[in-house]
């Protein structure tokens, strides 16, 4: 037994220096929570600042989950293959169509948040060919005109503020829009330090990827940690990746985040595609 004592405290030593290197793995996620905040706790040490009741990291943080549990649908009702890369799924409309894929979900979550808000002439994006497609020209009736070179506005309809006509809209901009336009066309390069709620990391191409930060946590000492959900191919429902670091903690952990950044389905080259979208701005 005395030669048993001195093997028993290398063990508990090696254990307890293992529990101090490795985020936290128990107690984050809740599964009675209906909500990002809900669902999923700041990592001990960590907190989540307080924002304004109507910024974009509050309407990410109280967005609704689906159940816990809850697998990732395809836009037509079937499974996602993968059901091992997420942690939560978002109860963002995705409809019928094989549109709705990694971009288009983080432009989805920008315009809900636009329209929710009352901001619903910030809605505008780019189609690949540079055309700046505004929500508020297709709600006044315009509707684009793609073809000989460039794309164009002509009045084909009467005016229609209806949410409906709102998602008609955004099919539109789906099947025009992509990563490509989106890395090209609406975005700066920051660096990681500076990365928050609403930025993302982008591929653009076709195909390219792109993940995006829902929530954000801090240190004492400004340190932080990141939430990132996406959309992929084919189109399926937004929802928040695993870290493949600690599968039972799904956030991504500043000091861990070297490139190349293996996500849970894909992987990132360099820190020069961490940017912030031009229509971010408040």
């Amino acid at each position: 037994m005395k030669k048993l004592i001195p093997f028993l405290l290398i063990i508990f030593t090696l254990c307890s220096c293992k529990s101090e290197l490795l985020p936290q793995e128990k107690g984050i996620i809740t599964p009675t929570g209906n909500t990002v905040e809900e669902r999923i706790f700041a990592p001990d040490g960590y907190e989540r600042e307080k924002v304004e009741d109507k910024s974009l990291l509050s309407f990410l943080r109280s967005y609704e989950l689906k159940p816990d549990g809850a697998q990732v649908l395809l836009y037509n009702g079937n499974r996602k293959h993968n059901q091992n890369a997420h942690t939560a799924v978002f109860a963002l409309p995705i409809e019928d169509y094989d549109l709705q894929q990694c971009a288009d979900s983080v432009m989805r979550m920008y315009a809900e948040y636009f329209w929710h808000t009352d901001k619903k002439d910030k809605v505008a994006f780019h189609f690949t060919d540079g055309f700046l497609c505004e929500y508020s020209k297709w709600r006044d009736g315009y509707r684009p005109v793609v073809g000989n070179g460039a794309t164009r506005w002509e009045k084909k309809a009467d005016i229609d503020n209806s949410y409906e006509n709102f998602v008609k809209y955004l099919k539109m901009v789906f099947t025009y829009a992509g990563t490509a336009s989106m890395e090209a066309l609406e975005v700066e390069t920051i660096p990681l330090c500076e990365l928050d709620a609403g930025d993302i990391i982008i591929k653009g191409g076709s195909p390219g990827h792109v993940v995006m930060v829902v929530d954000v946590c801090k240190r004492p000492d400004g340190k932080k940690a990141f939430l990132l959900a996406q959309g992929y191919m084919p189109a399926q429902e937004f929802h928040i990746i695993k870290n493949p670091l600690h599968q039972n903690d799904p956030w991504y952990y500043e000091e861990e985040m070297t490139f190349p950044l293996k996500t849970a389905e894909y992987t990132f080259n360099n820190e020069s595609m961490i940017k912030r979208l031009t229509y971010k701005g408040e």
